[in-house]
């Protein structure tokens, strides 16, 4: 698994490098961008709804958590349910994993323009990528 920010350059490169593998878009900096796109009144409780969708247990109650957020946030914020359906499947590539590798690897944090490689156990590695722009 490949977890990157949603740089077109850098995912493109890594489509390229690592064939075959599973590209994750970094939920850190996607709940950044929902954030800022929320309006005032909503960010708190927005934010914290599309947290459920990605800290879901599994792709089946993630879908209906996106749905119900879809369903409640349509009128009120319609960039911002754009931008969370249009990126829900690269910000769930984490959900099958098993559950105690999920938080570790479905984000980035603390390090720009690198590349980390970790091992997250039974041979599973994850390279996080981020663009230093």
């Amino acid at each position: 698994m490949v977890i990157s920010d949603d740089h077109g350059g850098l995912v493109s490169a890594v489509q390229k490098a690592f064939q075959g593998a599973t590209w994750q878009r970094c939920q850190a900096h996607f709940l950044r961008n929902v954030h800022d796109r929320l309006p005032k009144a909503l960010k708190s409780e927005g934010t914290e709804q599309v947290k459920a969708i990605l800290y879901a247990p599994n792709l089946e109650v993630a879908r209906t958590l996106l749905n119900a957020f879809l369903k409640d946030y349509q009128d009120k914020a319609p960039k911002v349910t754009e931008l969370v359906e249009d990126a829900f499947d690269d910000v769930t590539a984490v959900l099958p994993l098993p559950e105690p590798y999920r938080r570790r690897s479905g984000q980035l944090t603390g390090w720009n323009g690198s590349m980390r490689n970790f091992a997250v156990g039974n041979g599973l590695s994850v390279f996080s990528l981020t663009a230093n722009l």
